[in-house]
């Protein structure tokens, strides 16, 4: 069988998507809508819980914050946090994360501990953090 140029080669009409079966059911299928439909309503929900998680951010919490401190009592919100006298060195910490954490200057921390290497911190060390 040869084929001149600007003509197709003969196609089975019982191929399952032959041109001839195309024509013959010619209307899709309204399901063939919601794998898109799908796909917007999911990208719609990211947006808006991404943008609702900034929103908290942004507020500093003050949301959770505010609700949270209408149902603690009087004396629990009064009561200022005990500072500790220690810290327990845990895996990853820098001097600098210590200090952030514990509202103690890296200055600070390193004339309380002298012996102190702040490059080799190990897990389990205590540091002291006031006198």
């Amino acid at each position: 069988m040869t084929v001149q140029r600007g003509e197709f080669p003969a196609v089975r009409r019982d191929a399952p998507y032959s041109p001839a079966r195309m024509a013959a059911h010619p209307e899709r299928s309204p399901a063939r809508l919601l794998a898109p439909l799908a796909l917007v309503a999911c990208a719609v929900a990211v947006v808006a819980i991404v943008l609702s998680s900034r929103s908290d951010e942004s507020s500093g919490g003050a949301a959770r914050s505010a609700s949270q401190a209408r149902t603690a009592p009087a004396t629990q919100r009064q009561r200022p946090a005990p500072r500790r006298a220690t810290y327990t060195v845990k895996t990853g910490d820098t001097l600098a994360g210590i200090a952030e954490k514990t509202g103690v200057t890296v200055d600070r921390l390193q004339e309380l501990n002298p012996e102190l290497d702040p490059q080799a911190l190990v897990s389990g060390q205590k540091i002291k953090l006031r006198e």
